[in-house]
C-alpha cells in the first residue's frame, strides 16, 4: 500500500511543479486532482491535497478571476475534509488556511450570483465548523482559526470603494453587497462580524492568555486597523487597555519569562506601527504614552543590570596609578623603549617603539586611506596623555642620540650599497658616488673663468618678458557647448538656494537680481532666456547667404542658446511644478514683454521686399508647453491651474482649448469651470 501512495504523491508533485512554473495550468490541474485528494483517499494524499489548495489560493501568480472560478469547485472538497471523523492537525491547518483564502472569493461570487444558494450553504457550513473548533482545538489549529476569523471580519465590514464604475477591481467588502440581497443581507453580516471581532478581542481580557494566541491575534488585527477604519478605534482602544506584563507578578519561570517578553515586544511593535502611520491622529498621544510606559515597566522587570552592583573597576594587582606613584611601582602605560639598531636607520625603525615582530612587519600602506582615518581618530581620542608624551620623548631622545652618533662617525658613505638598502628595494637603489676630485680642485676649476666671461654668462641667463599666446577663436559648436555648461551651472546654483523666509521687501525701489537668493537667480535665468539672445536670430535669407559665402553650415547661435535655456527652464519647472509655479509665471511674463518689445522694434524696420520683418514669438509656444506638462497631473482640488491662468499676461484661444479638454474628465469638471 505504501508504494502506490508514494507513486501517487510523486505524480502529484510533478503536477505541482508544473503549475508553479506556469500558473495558467491551475485551471486544468486543480479540478483534476480533486477526486484524488477527496475524503476517501489516504491520509498522506489528503495532507498533500490540503497543502496544495492552500498554496494555490495564496499564490500571487494566479489571477483573482481564476481563483474565483476554482473556489466554487473546491468548496465541497474542503467541507468533506473538515467533517471527517478523525482529526489530523496538519490537515486541519491547511484546510482552514485554504478556507480563509477562499472566503472572500466566494463572497464576491455570491454578490454576482444571488440565486446560487447551494454554494453559500457550503461556505456557511465550513465557517460554522471552524468557529466551533476555534476555542477547543490545539494551538496550531486555533492560530489558523484566528486568521480565518480576521478574514471574515474584514470581508463583512464596509470598506472603501475606489472606483464605483469598476466593481471588479474594488476590494471585497460589505460595501459591494446590495441592500436587498436575498442570501447575504448586509445588516446580518455586519452584526455577525461585530460579534466575531468581540470574540477575537476577548483574548486580551482573559486572566491567563496564551502568548502564542496573543501574538497571532495582534498580527491579524494590524491588517484590520489598516483596511477597516470603522473598527480601528475599537481595536486600538482594546490594545491600549491590555498589559502584556501583568503575568510578571506570578512566580517567574523561564517559559513564562519568554512568553511575557514576546507579548510585550509584539504589542509594542503593533502600537508603534500605528503611531508612525498617523502621528497626528486622535489616539497618537495615548499610544505614545502607553509605549513609554511599557518600556519603563520592561526595564524595571527584566533589566537586572540596573539593580545589581557592577564589578569594581580595579586593576588585578590591587594598585591604581595613584597608589603606584606613592609606592614607587612602575606606572602603567610607560613601556621600555628598545634601542635603535646599529648602522643606518630608516624612519620606520625610528618611530617603532615595540618589540613585537607581528606589529613591526605589518604594512600599513596596504590599508585604504578611509579605513586608516576611521581607526586613527578614535585611537587618538582615547590615548593616555602620559603615555603619548612618553612616546614622543622617547622618539626625540632616539633622534638626538642618532644625530650625535652620525656626527661622530667618519664622513663618506661606502661605494658599495649596504645590505639593508638592498633589502628595501634592490631595483630602485642607485648609490650616490662621490666625485673623483676633491673640493679644492673643483673650486679652482670654477675660478678659472675670467670676470668678463662671468658677466656675459649672467647676462645670457637673464630672463626676458614672457607673454602667453592668444587663445584660438571659438567655433560655433564650441561656443554652444560652453553655453550649455554655463546654463547647467546656473541651474545647479538655484538648486542649492532656498527661498528666504524673512527677507526684507524693498517694494518698487528694488533692483532685479541684486541679491544672491533664489529669486534673483531666477530673474537672471529668465532674462538670459528672453533678452540675451534678442535680435541675434538671423533671418533665413541672411543665414543662407552667409553660409553660401563661407561654404559651411551656419549655426544660429543666439536662437539655439535661448531655446536651450528655455528647454532647461521648462524641465526645471515641470519636475516640481506646484512649488516652482512662481518661476513659470515670472518667465512667461518676461517672454510676453520681450515679444511685445521685438514687435515694436520690427514695426519700424522693413526687409528687402519692403514689408515688415517677421518676428518669432515665444510666449504662446511655451505657455502651451507648460500647460501640457502640468495638466495630466492635476486633481480636482488643485489650485495651481487657477493661479497660473490668473497671473500670466495673456490667455489665448489655444490656452482655453487646453482648459476645455480638462472637462472631458468627469472628476475634473469643477477644476475646468473654476479655471475658466
Amino acid at each position: 500500500m505504501a508504494a502506490p501512495v508514494a507513486d501517487q504523491i510523486a505524480k502529484l508533485e510533478a503536477a505541482r511543479h508544473l503549475v508553479l512554473s506556469d500558473a495558467t495550468h491551475y485551471a486544468a490541474i486543480v479540478p483534476g486532482i480533486l477526486p484524488i485528494i477527496g475524503a476517501h483517499s489516504h491520509l498522506e494524499i489528503r495532507r498533500w491535497g490540503a497543502d496544495f489548495l492552500a498554496e494555490a489560493f495564496a499564490s500571487p501568480a494566479l489571477s483573482l478571476q481564476g481563483k474565483e472560478v476554482l473556489s466554487v469547485q473546491v468548496l465541497q472538497t474542503l467541507r468533506e475534509l473538515l467533517e471527517l471523523p478523525g482529526e489530523d492537525t496538519g490537515l486541519l491547518k491547511s484546510v482552514i488556511q485554504a478556507a480563509a483564502s477562499v472566503y472572500g472569493l466566494i463572497f464576491r461570487y455570491i454578490i454576482n450570483n444571488p440565486h446560487d444558494s447551494q454554494t453559500w450553504e457550503r461556505m456557511a457550513a465550513i465557517k460554522s465548523y471552524i468557529l466551533r473548533r476555534w476555542d477547543t482545538a490545539v494551538t496550531g489549529v486555533r492560530i489558523c482559526c484566528i486568521k480565518f476569523v480576521q478574514r471574515v471580519v474584514q470581508v463583512q465590514n464596509p470598506g472603501i470603494i475606489a472606483d464605483p464604475r469598476r466593481p471588479e477591481q474594488n476590494e471585497i467588502s460589505l460595501a459591494l453587497v446590495p441592500r436587498d440581497h436575498p442570501l447575504i443581507p448586509p445588516p446580518n453580516l455586519e452584526a455577525e462580524a461585530t460579534g466575531l471581532l468581540d470574540r477575537l478581542l476577548n483574548v486580551f481580557h482573559e486572566a491567563n492568555s496564551d502568548a502564542v494566541l496573543v501574538n497571532a491575534t495582534l498580527n491579524c488585527l494590524i491588517i484590520l486597523v489598516r483596511t477597516r477604519q470603522s473598527v480601528a478605534n475599537k481595536i486600538v482602544s482594546t490594545i491600549l487597555n491590555f498589559n502584556p506584563l501583568r503575568l510578571a507578578n506570578t512566580p517567574m519561570t523561564p517559559k513564562l519569562r519568554v512568553q511575557i517578553k514576546s507579548m510585550e515586544r509584539t504589542t509594542r511593535a503593533f502600537l508603534m506601527n500605528i503611531y508612525r502611520r498617523n502621528e497626528a491622529g486622535p489616539l497618537a498621544a495615548r499610544i505614545k504614552q502607553h509605549v513609554d510606559r511599557l518600556n519603563q515597566s520592561r526595564l524595571d522587570i527584566f533589566d537586572e543590570g540596573n539593580r545589581k552592583r557592577g564589578a569594581p573597576q580595579e586593576p588585578t594587582d590591587g594598585l591604581d596609578n595613584a597608589k603606584r606613584a606613592r609606592l614607587g611601582a612602575a606606572v602603567d602605560g610607560r613601556r621600555s623603549v628598545p634601542p635603535l639598531p646599529s648602522g643606518p636607520v630608516s624612519f620606520a625603525q625610528l618611530y617603532t617603539l615595540t618589540n613585537e615582530e607581528g606589529l613591526r612587519s605589518f604594512d600599513v600602506t596596504a590599508l585604504p586611506l578611509d579605513l586608516v582615518v576611521r581607526i586613527t581618530v578614535p585611537v587618538l581620542q582615547r590615548i593616555d596623555p602620559g603615555a603619548f608624551d612618553h612616546a614622543i620623548n622617547a622618539i626625540r631622545s632616539r633622534y638626538l642620540t642618532y644625530s650625535q652618533t652620525q656626527k661622530a662617525a667618519p664622513q663618506g658613505p661606502p661605494l658599495i650599497p649596504t645590505v639593508s638598502a638592498l633589502d628595501d628595494d634592490e631595483e630602485d637603489y642607485e648609490p650616490d658616488f662621490e666625485p673623483t676630485e676633491n673640493t679644492e680642485q673643483i673650486l679652482n676649476k670654477g675660478g678659472a673663468l675670467s670676470t668678463e666671461d662671468s658677466r656675459q654668462a649672467l647676462k645670457d641667463l637673464t630672463l626676458g618678458p614672457f607673454k602667453l599666446p592668444q587663445p584660438p577663436p571659438l567655433t560655433g559648436q564650441e561656443a554652444e557647448q560652453l553655453g550649455k555648461v554655463t546654463i547647467s551651472r546656473v541651474f545647479s546654483k538655484i538648486g542649492h538656494l532656498d527661498d528666504p523666509t524673512k527677507a526684507p521687501k524693498p517694494g518698487l525701489n528694488r533692483l532685479a537680481g541684486s541679491t544672491n537668493d533664489k529669486e534673483a537667480w531666477t530673474t537672471v535665468i529668465t532674462r538670459l532666456a528672453t533678452r540675451a539672445s534678442s535680435g541675434l536670430q538671423d533671418t533665413e535669407e541672411e543665414v543662407k547667404g552667409e553660409n553660401m559665402q563661407n561654404g559651411v553650415v551656419g549655426l544660429r547661435t543666439g536662437h539655439s542658446l535661448g531655446d536651450g535655456i528655455r528647454e532647461t527652464l521648462w524641465k526645471y519647472i515641470i519636475e516640481d511644478f506646484r512649488v516652482r509655479i512662481p518661476t513659470a509665471i515670472s518667465w512667461l511674463n518676461e517672454e510676453w514683454y520681450n515679444d511685445r518689445v521685438m514687435q515694436m522694434q520690427s514695426s519700424g524696420s522693413l526687409d528687402q521686399n519692403g514689408s515688415t520683418a517677421p518676428v518669432q514669438t515665444n510666449y504662446e509656444k511655451w505657455v502651451l508647453k507648460i500647460l501640457d506638462g502640468i495638466v495630466p497631473y492635476l486633481d480636482a482640488k488643485d489650485k495651481v491651474l487657477i493661479r497660473f491662468l490668473s497671473e500670466i499676461p495673456e490667455v489665448s484661444q489655444a490656452v482655453l482649448k487646453r482648459i476645455k479638454n480638462i472637462a472631458r474628465d468627469p472628476d475634473r469638471v469643477t477644476l475646468a469651470v473654476n479655471a475658466i
